[in-house]
């Protein structure tokens, strides 16, 4: 007789933050962005989304896989310059009254996500937002040129 097995599935960090990652990705595809995964920024920082808009609106992303990686991340602030709006990325089970107010909150899984909270819009510069705007289109060229060799 066959014995009812209660199987818990246990992701690692890695595998935690590449499924929220897809989700988020098809959560702003979705909502019509066109996104890109770890793009370094100008300041050598790397925005694990960016999501450029049909009206060149450029938002970041930046996935926690867990309560941990959330709370020693203190870098997060250094995304704002480059973007006209910052959300945070969070598994389904993370507490979503600890991320500030002030920033957007989503919530994903490997298959999706939903915008928890949107985030406050502060406007690029125009000369800010034409250098990510060629940078973007550069990097999305790069990248489906090297998936096609």
């Amino acid at each position: 007789m066959a014995e009812n097995l209660n199987i818990e599935l246990v992701f690692s960090r890695p595998d935690t933050t590449h499924a929220i990652t897809r989700g988020v990705a098809r959560l702003v595809a979705d909502m019509g962005y066109a996104p890109l995964t770890e793009v370094c920024l100008p300041n050598g920082r790397r925005a694990d989304v960016l999501a450029l808009g049909k009206k060149g609106d450029i938002i970041i992303v930046e996935v926690k896989s867990g309560l941990d990686d959330y709370r020693v991340d203190r870098k997060w602030q250094e995304y704002a310059p480059f973007c006209d709006a910052f959300y945070f990325a969070v598994a389904p089970e993370f507490p979503a009254d600890i991320p500030p107010e002030d920033v957007g909150l989503i919530v994903a899984d490997g298959f999706g996500g939903a915008v928890i909270r949107e985030a406050i819009a502060a406007p690029l510069a125009a000369a800010r937002r034409k250098a990510m705007l060629i940078a973007f289109g550069r990097l999305s060229a790069f990248r489906m040129i090297r998936s096609d060799s």
